[in-house]
């Protein structure tokens, strides 16, 4: 036998209360002490579950944020997501979470479908999302925060880590170190974020006078085997680099796997920075040097900024927050000398 789902008459029913009470208590309202234990008994015993939706239509809020992110596959997606539903939960906001696959179309789509769901907010990082598409969606009154990626021309919230300055102090490091010869994996040219950081490492090779060679730049798709092919190309040359920055955590065990089948030594053949990848640090021997992102700070950032807006506290709009990553330094680097 089916079993319909309780109404709000059905608790109107069971406590002796007007709809009109129900309602009230159920979108927030004070309602008498008396009253309001009456209506929560009568939830339980019924298994009552608001429609969100039905309550959006009324109200125009459905205590529902959308996270519409590239890959659900990358643990630096995954990570912020976490973060962001651990604040969200507690102030009472479900999460609808659309990946993206990295597919334009499927971006657009995905954002549309989470608007057609009457979200209060959206949570974005961007591939290709353009302004029009997110200032349109702030002006029906849907608050929207970017994360790890800016789109110039946005009227909207960003939380960003500095990347340049993480790749800068990574390479200056090794410069630091005596290496010369400095080869870097960075990300698609398309991605704010590997442009970022490509910038660091160029910008340091400038301020100490150090020539850029183009073979010691290899462009991934910020995925594992990306970071395989992408080392080894940079190690198959005839003069390699005597050190090596990767720009991803994926593509770091990337090269971590290509250093593996070429029984590689570090620090004795090969200096080696990574990125994010900190379980990967403590597993490999001798411990990897990382470039580590605030993941959990990124998330809760966003996570804030949204409630804010949702309190329609406009304060500080549109704020940027560019946060510092950390470099450590392990074993896997070495001073070097011709």
């Amino acid at each position: 036998m089916i079993q319909v789902a309780a109404t709000i008459k059905d608790v109107a029913r069971a406590t002796g209360l007007s709809i009109a009470t129900i309602s009230k208590y159920l979108n927030g309202g004070n309602v008498l002490e008396n009253n309001k234990k009456l209506i929560e008994e009568a939830i339980v015993k019924l298994d009552f579950k608001v429609n969100q939706m039905a309550r959006g239509l009324k109200t125009s809020h459905t205590q529902t944020v959308g996270i519409l992110i590239p890959n659900l596959e990358n643990i630096f997606c995954t990570s912020i997501i976490s973060n962001i539903e651990n604040i969200l939960l507690q102030e009472g906001y479900s999460t609808i979470i659309c990946d993206f696959k990295e597919d334009a179309g499927l971006e657009t789509e995905k954002f549309e479908f989470l608007i057609t769901k009457m979200v209060d907010g959206i949570v974005l990082m961007p591939l290709f999302s353009t302004a029009a598409r997110i200032n349109e969606a702030v002006a029906k009154g849907v608050p929207v925060v970017l994360i790890d990626r800016l789109i110039k021309g946005a009227d909207c919230d960003v939380v960003l880590v500095d990347n340049l300055n993480a790749s800068y102090q990574a390479v200056e490091q090794l410069i630091v170190l005596g290496h010369k010869r400095i080869g870097i994996v960075v990300g698609p040219k398309s991605i704010y974020t590997a442009q970022e950081r490509l910038k660091g490492y160029l910008r340091v090779h400038e301020d100490y006078n150090l020539e850029v060679k183009e073979e010691l730049i290899q462009y991934g798709d910020y995925d594992v085997q990306s970071g395989y092919d992408r080392f080894n190309q940079l190690l198959a040359g005839e003069n390699p680099p005597t050190a090596v920055f990767v720009t991803n955590y994926e593509m770091t065990l990337g090269a971590v796997i290509a250093m593996n089948e070429r029984n590689l030594k570090l620090p004795e053949e090969l200096s080696f920075i990574g990125f994010d990848n900190l379980e990967l640090a403590r597993v490999v021997k001798p411990a990897l040097s990382v470039v580590v992102q605030p993941m959990a700070q990124i998330g809760e950032i966003a996570a804030q900024l949204l409630l804010k807006r949702l309190r329609e506290d406009l304060a500080g709009f549109p704020a940027m927050y560019r946060l510092k990553s950390d470099l450590l330094l392990k074993e896997s680097v070495r001073q070097f000398s011709d």
